[in-house]
């Protein structure tokens, strides 16, 4: 009896496996129909006895609404089942690949040979089964919607041919694509260059292009800096007729423009800004009035007056959506014309700029707000490193201004701190190029209190906006279409996991509420600094996060603990500020709320696009890494795990930030495995464990400018 029980399972599974192959072979072509002689045929079963087991498999499928018999005896997968899934696909440099689909919150695993023609962020609908009794799978069934047809790699002429093939790194594309000769456009043999996707035939192993632009020389700077942008569909010069628009633009300011706007330029304003910055958006302006209350204008320029919708200038903008900033320059938004000249809030001249402006008492409480147009006048340029030596030494020029604003904006700190915002403090790296853009030297940005006395001030302004328009005088919803800044709270799944992983360190976290959240994790950040940990908790404090976006729907910030937020602050380079703007005059001037779905897309196109431009400068920081860290080959750095994975873990090098990778093939001790749950890697025999935040003694071995990657070795 026993025996006949373990036959069953053994043919019940041998069914299971076959069902899968059957679905593999049909999700080829999904709109093909089979009988069941092509199907036996295509998974190669060929005798009687095997063709019976298809059969019997195919009955099953149509048991489990997996396929559908079109008449008798023809099969068709069935794409509307309940086991098929619309997500977007994430390759990882194994040729394997995740597919995001919204609702549900594990990504799912795609084996390299279950892909088919999908490439990095296409959208894709997927079939899903349970291998072996393992977490959920996929096939990818069918690519839905591509998620471009440009891609950058280095071509590879084939000799004595008239083909060639263009080779891409395997996260952007797993397989090479075809090019005739008649789309070579002159590229020689081994040129990085872009190439455009022309088709991908039904069954064809490559796809076929046409080279559409030759980037140089592999591993050069500027080859490899317009490789980024170009990779993320990011542009690097504007099209000649949208600087020719830009130069057009009547730069003076009228009488009659300045009497519709509030004429504050009598008053004492300046700018405090990066000490390399070139667009100047935001300014503050301080007096003290008669009642002993301090008035407060945060202002912006006014992007909107000069940039109107329906010009190319605003089309550009919009394709844009974000300024990019790598690490040698800045990809502008909007034309330098503009950026850093008719609308950056330079000292010494007149400039039109939309305004917030607060009356304040020495406990930053406000007492009255005014929101609208104005014309300034800033006096003085500040760079943070200048005020912040005001704040410090109490000596300079206008130091009784920053004192003050220092003073109100530490009190607006530390009360939005226990209103629930969380204070994560990161250390940004940065580089000093040479004339040739050759990084020779790493430092790290720090916020300082002339840093805080900014941000609060258009934290400030960003809020009230947002509360102005979307609250009646009853601080009842108004209902108006706005675009917000949104943040969700965190995922409780990955908050339950960081409070049990936190608690094997002795630290304690109170998941009650909202509040109850933000309060442990800002003290769990405070107890860690120093600490051994400090990195690793950090890290995985900032990944239980969820991502902020923009948005029509109020939903609030959870990171800022605000219930309306939205961006106001920085028209030259965000585009979210630029609606924001507009729609702000629109109901100063009375009008009724716009569609909201209109906005809504904008706001879906502003968050791609902010996300590319974040992908693209991440990039642009690790190939400046490895270029810095290529002299350094050979050499050894005491490092911090900063991330594991199946197949090794990456390591941080303190003092410059640059990061490589461990590969576990390497480890030749033992055979080394991921523990997922204690974000370790775990020797099978000795137990060796390398966790997350711990320091290990590494030696550099390879530096890959191409790739953008380090190569490390552990050194006992």
């Amino acid at each position: 009896m026993k025996n006949n029980k373990h036959t069953s399972h053994k043919n019940e599974q041998k069914l299971l496996d076959l069902g899968r192959k059957i679905l593999r072979f049909m999700n080829e072509k999904t709109s093909k129909i089979y009988n069941y002689k092509q199907i036996a045929d295509g998974i190669d079963y060929k005798n009687p006895r095997q063709r019976e087991l298809v059969i019997q498999a195919l009955h099953r499928l149509l048991a489990n609404q997996k396929i559908k018999e079109t008449e008798k005896g023809k099969y068709i997968i069935n794409l509307n089942i309940e086991g098929t899934l619309t997500g977007i696909i994430d390759f990882n440099q194994s040729g394997n690949a995740y597919v995001d689909v919204e609702g549900i919150d594990d990504d799912i695993f795609v084996h390299q040979k279950n892909v088919k023609d999908a490439l990095q962020g296409d959208k894709v609908l997927l079939v899903t089964y349970n291998f072996k009794g393992k977490k959920l799978e996929g096939s990818v069934v069918e690519v839905l919607e591509r998620a471009k047809d440009t891609f950058v790699g280095i071509f590879q002429k084939i000799e004595h041919k008239d083909f060639g093939f263009v080779v891409f790194d395997k996260k952007s594309m797993n397989t090479d694509m075809f090019i005739s000769k008649n789309h070579f456009n002159n590229a020689q043999d081994g040129d990085k260059v872009i190439v455009k996707m022309k088709e991908w035939r039904p069954g064809s192993k490559n796809p076929e292009g046409e080279i559409i632009e030759v980037l140089g020389a592999p591993g050069e700077h500027e080859t490899e800096i317009h490789s980024i942008l170009a990779e993320y569909g990011l542009p690097y010069s504007f099209p000649p007729e949208v600087e020719h628009d830009a130069d057009k633009i009547d730069r003076s300011i009228h009488a009659d423009e300045v009497a519709k706007r509030w004429d504050m330029r009598d008053i004492c304003t300046f700018t405090i800004d990066p000490k390399d910055a070139k667009d100047f958006d935001d300014a503050l302006s301080i007096q003290q009035l008669e009642n002993g209350h301090w008035q407060i204008g945060v202002h912006i320029a006014d992007v909107s007056h000069y940039v109107k919708p329906g010009t190319i200038l605003d089309d550009e903008a919009y394709a844009r959506a974000t300024s990019v900033y790598l690490v040698d320059r800045v990809v502008p938004m909007l034309p330098e014309v503009l950026s850093n000249d008719v609308c950056s809030l330079r000292p010494n001249e007149d400039k039109l700029t939309f305004s917030a402006v607060f009356e304040l008492d020495d406990n930053a409480k406000i007492h009255k707000q005014w929101f609208g147009r104005t014309v300034i006048h800033s006096d003085r340029r500040f760079s943070y490193e200048e005020a912040q030596e005001r704040i410090e030494t109490k000596e300079g020029d206008l130091t009784r201004e920053i004192l003050q604003l220092d003073q109100l904006a530490k009190i607006l700190r530390s009360e939005r701190i226990r209103n629930g915002a969380i204070t994560f403090d990161r250390s940004e790296v940065r580089f000093n190029l040479d004339e040739d853009h050759n990084p020779i030297g790493v430092y790290f940005k720090v916020s300082k209190d002339s840093n805080h006395l900014i941000e609060e001030f258009m934290l400030l302004a960003n809020k009230k906006v947002s509360e102005f328009v979307s609250l009646n005088k009853r601080k009842e919803p108004t209902g108006n279409t706005f675009i917000y800044r949104i943040h969700d709270d965190p995922d409780p799944a990955k908050l339950k996991s960081l409070q049990e992983f936190v608690h094997t360190f002795g630290y304690k976290m109170d998941l009650a509420n909202s509040k109850k959240v933000a309060e442990s994790l800002n003290q769990l950040l405070t107890d860690v600094k120093g600490k051994g940990e400090e990195n690793m908790i950090e890290t995985l404090a900032m990944r239980s996060m969820s991502k902020a976006i923009y948005s029509t729907d109020p939903i609030g910030h959870y990171g800022l603990g605000f219930d309306y937020y939205s961006h106001f602050t920085s028209p030259i380079r965000r585009y979210p500020d630029l609606i924001a703007h507009r729609l702000l005059q629109h109901y100063l001037d009375g009008g009724k709320s716009p569609n909201r779905e209109e906005v809504e897309e904008k706001a879906k196109h502003c968050s791609a696009m902010e996300r590319l431009a974040a992908d693209a400068e991440r990039d642009s920081i690790k190939f400046m890494q490895v270029k810095f860290m290529e002299k350094h080959i050979g050499e050894f750095f005491t490092g911090v795990i900063s991330g594991v994975a199946e197949y090794g873990f990456w390591v941080e090098i303190p003092e410059n930030g640059a990061e490589g990778m461990i590969k576990l093939r390497d480890l030749v001790d033992d055979s080394y495995n991921l523990d997922a749950k204690n974000y370790a890697i775990v020797g099978a025999k000795t137990g060796r464990t390398f966790q997350l935040g711990d320091e290990v003694k590494i030696k550099v071995v390879k530096a890959n400018l191409i790739a953008k990657q380090l190569d490390f070795r552990i050194v006992d």
